[in-house]
């Protein structure tokens, strides 16, 4: 199956809402938070089958709750979001993303992600609802350095 990922439109908010709580990840500040853009990948129907997303803390990147849904995985689905994502990311300008994950460590770790001890998130980061109260204190902290497109 050839999955299509494209920025999400607000339309999408009530699916990015239910993918996001059927696999138990944080939805109580995704409507609320104006920073925060998602991604969508579809099947070839059109329906919603991962979602990845991306808030901005300047120049740094918190990566927000990727999931895929359990029979759409392990076919580089999960990838593909992560790829769009750091796409768009460089192409902005961040230097750097952040995520906390309680599930991903390996997952991310093949993709260039790297454990960073909590207390060295950058502030603004660190500063987010999703890392003060959302995420537990028990999820892993990792980070990937970009290098911005000019």
């Amino acid at each position: 199956m050839t999955a299509v990922v494209a920025l999400a439109a607000v339309a999408d908010r009530p699916i990015i809402r239910s993918l996001l709580a059927e696999a138990q990840l944080p939805v109580q500040d995704i409507d609320l938070a104006a920073d925060i853009e998602f991604w969508v990948a579809r099947d070839n129907s059109g329906r919603p089958i991962g979602v990845i997303g991306l808030e901005r803390h300047g120049d740094v990147g918190l990566v927000r709750s990727l999931v895929v849904e359990r029979d759409q995985r392990l076919h580089g689905l999960g990838r593909a979001l992560v790829r769009t994502l750091e796409e768009h990311a460089n192409a902005a300008g961040f230097v750097q993303l952040v995520l906390l994950t309680e599930t991903a460590e390996h997952f991310f770790h093949r993709l260039g992600y790297t454990v960073l001890d909590r207390d060295r998130a950058p502030a603004a980061v660190a500063s987010s609802t999703e890392f003060r109260t959302l995420c537990p204190a028990t999820a892993v902290c990792m980070t990937k350095l970009l290098s911005p497109s000019h």
